[in-house]
């Protein structure tokens, strides 16, 4: 194994995930394309800079643009959080939290094909790109959307937690609902609050310094303020630890192609971190 590339348990992870060739002339191997696929994202390198040790640098990237078109690292993902699921190995208390990150000049100009939007905001830090994610109690991505950089937190959390389903084994509807949300004053709107209670998941979130401002003013008529556990909402570092702890490459913010984007697509830049999601969980 070289640097950069999946160790052996990880290519047995995900060697019975990758697509089947049933048809055609025999091509370049999958796993070896799949580790030139890595050390690309993990190194934030040029396509035309791939090693040519993983093959032609056209095979690499027309297989990745091929694999991100068709949901391939999606539905890798999902298979691996089926298993996951099925083994107990998932922590259901769920941590959501975003995290920006810059777009590199090389990332704007795409060619916009309908609704087909390039995820870039525009602020003071230039283009940027918005990981909005879900996270289980063990820091391994469970969903995510991508958004322009500027673009409020609060208003993509039903997005990402309707984005939440993992799959059973067997028969029985994909799992949705988490046991518990934990999330910072971002996500303490009326909106999400109520959201949640509908749907009967607990949420640990502290209230804005305004929202107690305004609740006091009101008197009686400003209701009870939320339940708040302390000591549970310390577990909400999980989600941050998930973007940036060093732990051997398996956190999105070590791959230097996911720290910087460089991909001038949202569905490529969305195949890397989904990419980079899987390995977390092997």
């Amino acid at each position: 194994m070289r640097r950069h590339e999946l160790s052996d348990a990880e290519g047995e992870f995900v060697r019975p995930l990758l697509p089947v060739q049933s048809r055609g002339r025999k091509r370049l191997d999958d796993r070896r394309v799949l580790n030139g696929i890595v050390w690309k994202f993990r190194t934030g390198v040029a396509w035309r800079d791939v090693p040519e040790r993983y093959g032609s640098w056209a095979t690499l990237h027309t297989r990745f643009r091929r694999w991100a078109r068709d949901w391939t690292f999606e539905r890798m993902l999902r298979s691996a959080q089926a298993k996951a699921d099925a083994a107990g190995d998932i922590d259901w208390l769920v941590s959501v939290d975003s995290t920006v990150v810059r777009a590199h000049q090389h990332a704007a100009g795409a060619r916009k094909r309908g609704l087909c939007l390039p995820a870039l905001g525009r602020s003071r830090g230039g283009l940027t790109s918005e990981i909005h994610l879900a996270c289980d109690g063990l820091g391994r991505p469970l969903a995510f959307t991508l958004t322009g950089g500027n673009t409020n937190d609060c208003t993509q959390f039903t997005a990402v937690m309707e984005a939440i389903r993992v799959p059973r084994t067997g028969p029985g509807r994909p799992r949705v609902r988490p046991a518990r949300v934990l999330g910072d004053k971002g996500y303490g709107s009326k909106a999400i609050r109520t959201w949640l209670r509908r749907r009967g998941i607990g949420h640990t979130i502290p209230e804005r310094a305004d929202q107690v401002r305004n609740r006091a003013r009101r008197g009686s008529r400003g209701g009870r303020p939320p339940c708040f556990d302390k000591d549970l909402y310390k577990q909400r570092n999980v989600v941050e630890r998930c973007f940036n702890r060093f732990n051997r490459f398996n956190r999105l913010k070590q791959w230097r192609g996911i720290a910087t984007r460089y991909d001038k697509t949202a569905e490529s830049y969305q195949a890397a971190v989904t990419l980079a999601s899987l390995l977390i969980r092997a």
